[in-house]
């Protein structure tokens, strides 16, 4: 068998009944919920749901008026909230479990220099995401909370619901999450072959102004946030149109190699 067909024949045998998918993704489903289940009994124990939410919590309590506290408007939210942050907090902590059950269901109908590109993308990504929410919690929140305390009327007693500081958290977590993902996306474009190395260098200054109006937009009416937001963007796009060359150089598939040994030589 030629050097060719070898290559041709990478994945065979490797094909599964449907219904033997089936029963494989659900069993890396359970294993996915067991990881969950287990990081949520380990938060259960330590530190438990109310001092999850009081972490959650300080950036706005820091900035709130001497003897203000949040309120919960509902008879069940002081017991519904906690539990939805627990829940939260146990699946960001087993989200390496999860990741990696995903990864070893599709790795078996991928190439191996595909496999190459799976791998550090979603360790990457994982790590954007939880930077991206670190950045809210210990910058954003901070300036957000402070700006608005000093424009609300003196006569206004802050006393906000514990519900809705649960909405806009979340809410900020998977913007601010999502859009520290920048490089990924632009990694998979340019290896997808959607979009060259020169066209993503030629787009920089269009993403500059969609950086800014993507910050404005989803950010509170906060200046530091906003431009905060907009520059890490600009910065994330710069770093992904970096680590695409590496990629696509590290990942390209050795067919040119491979039929370049293949063919016979002249003497």
């Amino acid at each position: 068998m030629t050097e060719p067909d070898k290559k041709e024949d990478e994945l065979a045998g490797t094909e599964q009944p449907f219904v033997q998918h089936l029963v494989e993704l659900r069993d890396r489903l359970i294993r996915s919920a067991i990881a969950v289940g287990v990081a949520a009994v380990c938060l259960f124990l330590y530190p438990g749901p109310g001092a999850l939410y009081d972490i959650l919590a300080a950036p706005l309590v820091a900035t709130l008026p001497a003897g203000a506290t949040l309120i919960a408007t509902s008879v069940i939210s002081p017991f519904l909230v906690p539990l939805k942050i627990l829940l939260m907090a146990a699946f960001m902590l087993a989200l390496p479990v999860v990741l990696w059950q995903v990864w070893a269901f599709v790795a078996p109908g991928l190439y191996s220099h595909e496999k190459k590109l799976v791998l550090p993308l979603v360790i990457s990504s994982t790590l954007l995401f939880f930077i991206g929410v670190a950045f809210v919690y210990f910058f954003v929140f901070g300036q957000v909370f402070k700006f608005i305390q000093e424009l609300a009327p003196k006569s206004i007693t802050a006393a906000p619901d514990i519900e809705a500081y649960l909405d806009i958290v979340l809410t900020m977590f998977i913007a601010f999450g999502l859009a520290f993902e920048v490089p990924v996306v632009v990694v998979v474009l340019a290896r997808m072959g959607v979009v060259s190395i020169q066209k993503l260098k030629d787009f920089r200054s269009y993403f500059i102004v969609t950086a800014f109006v993507i910050a404005a937009i989803i950010t509170p009416p906060d200046v530091a946030s906003q431009l905060a937001l907009g520059i890490a963007m600009c910065l994330l796009y710069e770093v992904g149109i970096w680590a695409a060359q590496i990629f696509i150089k590290h990942t390209k598939a050795p067919a040119t190699e491979e039929d370049a040994d293949a063919s016979p030589k002249t003497p």
